[in-house]
């Protein structure tokens, strides 16, 4: 069954279940007052009836007939019986026949009223009331009155009601019918939404007036939509970075193999002089060390982001590990014209794995010769209550905004011009060097500015985090 038709039947069951139970309730209502009205009316004509007989000094027949004969457009009728249950008036037996239960007969000799409420004199209102004479009990008066003309009316009634119950019905269907279409509405133009999605348009959103819960699965939906957009966006994002590693490597790649088959066919065809072959050798074996360092470093690269290392973090004097990393690079340094300076308290130490932080520091002083010439490179360290901080500045070319960016990408060089240099990398450095930061727990901050030189900014955290305690 559709939707629209669900909402319908659901609300017209409502609906009719509410009109049902009001109509029952009315109409037992209704019709228990009028019977309590009409019994507590004839309880009154009967008390008066006593009354006067009362004050008559005695229960006369022509009393009780004058009585009658005032209430004879209503029908009322008056009937006298003794103690024995002996109809006393009217004459003729056949015109009433007493039916009182005992406990009926057991309340009128305590001096209570009693009204009959069966179902075979439902056509009648039928009381009776004790007749007691100086605290004797000498039977009992009794009224009653046709309810023909009442019926009537409640049956009239009734019909009115069902009446209005069958056009409020129908405009129930009606609004049933509506709400319904609205909500279908609602659901459709959410459908055609998600079918939007899967035809790739991701810019599509649904009205969020935040009243109801359709409105909130709105805001969910584009909520949803806006993630799957960014997901679609970094799907789109690292299959362009894909195609662009794979050319990016084939052509690092293509570079030292072109220089060792041009060397062997030269080696092999007699075509290098003898006194230059063994330059020849040194060149191919630089260039296959290249290449090794090059399938190495996206190993490594490779296994950091995808948490296959495991630190080994441990407090080392930091002055000590830089001085070993300054003398280590102190030559390719001074080759650029560069001078390595160290400006960090003796004392100083820092908590990480001993390794990956010498790769980390060895990586930027590296990328930092490449691009400075006859300048500085100085190496500070400071400390505070939570971190160490370690600040790596050279006074070279610096970067834009642009190549500031975008260094933390593989084989991203922010000066092309250098990527032969004698001493350039394969543009893995710094992409390794952001991945080791972030499995430290650390953080690396970058400022630069063209011709201006470029500050490395790293804070080293002092203790083990809570996840490394557990």
């Amino acid at each position: 069954m559709r939707y629209l038709y669900q909402q319908m039947l659901t609300s017209f069951i409502i609906v009719m279940a509410g009109f049902g139970i009001v109509t029952l309730a009315f109409f037992k209502t209704t019709t228990d007052t009028v019977y309590e009205s009409t019994e507590a009316q004839l309880f009154g004509y009967a008390d008066s009836l006593l009354s006067i007989v009362e004050n008559s000094g005695g229960l006369h027949k022509e009393t009780v007939a004058g009585a009658e004969r005032l209430l004879k457009n209503q029908g009322v009728a008056f009937y006298i019986f003794n103690e024995d249950k002996e109809l006393t008036y009217p004459n003729y037996q056949e015109a009433f026949t007493l039916k009182l239960s005992k406990d009926d007969w057991e309340k009128l000799e305590n001096g209570k009223n009693v009204s009959i409420r069966k179902e075979e004199e439902r056509k009648y209102a039928f009381i009776v009331i004790p007749y007691v004479v100086d605290g004797e009990f000498l039977g009992g008066i009794a009224a009653s009155e046709p309810l023909s003309g009442i019926e009537e009316s409640l049956t009239q009634l009734k019909r009115n009601f069902i009446i209005a119950i069958s056009l409020s019905s129908l405009g129930a269907a009606a609004l049933s019918f509506i709400f319904a279409k609205y909500q279908v509405k609602r659901i459709n133009r959410m459908r055609k939404a998600t079918h939007e999605i899967s035809e790739g348009n991701f810019e599509i959103q649904l009205e969020d007036k935040g009243k109801d819960e359709f409105d909130e699965l709105s805001g969910d939906f584009n909520q949803m939509v806006t993630n799957l957009k960014a997901s679609h966006e970094e799907i789109e994002r690292q299959e362009n970075r894909r195609r662009q590693f794979m050319a990016d490597a084939a052509h690092e790649m293509r570079t030292p193999l072109t220089t060792i088959n041009g060397l062997l066919e030269g080696l092999e065809h007699d075509m290098i002089p003898e006194d230059k072959k063994g330059k020849s050798i040194t060149l191919m074996q630089n260039e296959t060390r290249r290449l090794i360092r090059l399938v190495n470093e996206n190993l490594d690269y490779e296994n950091i982001r995808s948490n296959q290392i495991v630190l080994n973090k441990q407090h080392f004097n930091l002055k000590d590990t830089l001085d070993i990393i300054g003398e280590q690079l102190e030559q390719k340094a001074a080759d650029s014209g560069n001078i390595i300076k160290l400006a960090v308290d003796p004392r100083l130490k820092v908590y990480a794995d001993y390794d990956r932080f010498i790769q980390i520091v060895v990586n930027i002083v590296q990328n930092a010769i490449q691009f400075t010439k006859d300048g500085e490179i100085t190496l500070s360290a400071t400390e505070n209550d939570t971190a160490v901080r370690l600040e790596i500045q050279d006074t070279g070319i610096g970067m834009n905004e642009t190549e500031l960016k975008n260094i933390w990408e593989r084989y991203y060089k922010a000066d092309p011009s250098r990527k032969n240099t004698k001493y350039g990398e394969s543009g893995l450095g710094l992409a390794i060097v952001q991945q080791l930061m972030t499995l430290h727990g650390a953080t690396i901050e970058v400022t630069s500015e063209s011709n201006q030189g470029t500050t490395f900014i790293l804070q080293f955290p002092k203790k083990p985090s809570e996840t490394e305690k557990s």
